[in-house]
């Protein structure tokens, strides 16, 4: 079993087992012995709206104890909570199959976050480039020149408004 905390202070314990599969099949229609082929795992962290409702799903027992309503636990993620509860989940998923799946899964998982962190690494260096900069400087200068046009055209060409009678 694996913690992690929400927004709002409370500590949910995520525990993955038969029972937990069956109630994300049953409200999601999740599979999830889609993870051991990767896909699953792809869509979860790409998509952390369906993360929160697996999340969600696999700690209802212990959300409806406390009165936590699908919306408030929903509240309740982003930024951090997020990623803890994402790693108490995959966590929790690679240590409910057996050795032989688990082992799989251990390597989808650590593939998928080397992938993750070399994009985030990648993203990084783009935005600092100073390729970057000249881009959206022209972008800018354009907006401004296009700008500029439209206001000086717009206002020689106003017809005079009608005269009272």
């Amino acid at each position: 079993m694996r913690t992690f905390n929400d927004n709002a202070g409370r500590t949910w314990t995520v525990t993955v087992n038969v029972d937990a599969f069956k109630r994300v099949k049953s409200l999601l229609n999740v599979n999830l012995m889609e993870a051991v082929e990767g896909k699953l795992l792809e869509r979860l962290v790409a998509d952390p709206i369906l993360l929160c409702d697996v999340i969600y799903a696999v700690c209802k027992p212990q959300a409806d104890a406390a009165n936590v309503s699908d919306m408030q636990f929903g509240q309740a993620m982003g930024g951090d909570a997020i990623e803890l509860a994402t790693t108490a989940l995959l966590e929790e998923l690679c240590d409910f199959f057996p050795q032989g799946r688990r082992v799989l899964l251990r390597k989808a998982l650590e593939k998928l976050q080397r992938f993750q962190t070399l994009a985030y690494k990648t993203a990084g260096e783009r935005l600092d480039s100073p390729e970057m900069e000249k881009k959206l400087q022209a972008i800018l200068d354009s907006s401004m020149s296009s700008a500029l046009n439209s206001a000086g055209s717009s206002g020689s060409t106003q017809a005079p408004s009608p005269s009272a009678n």
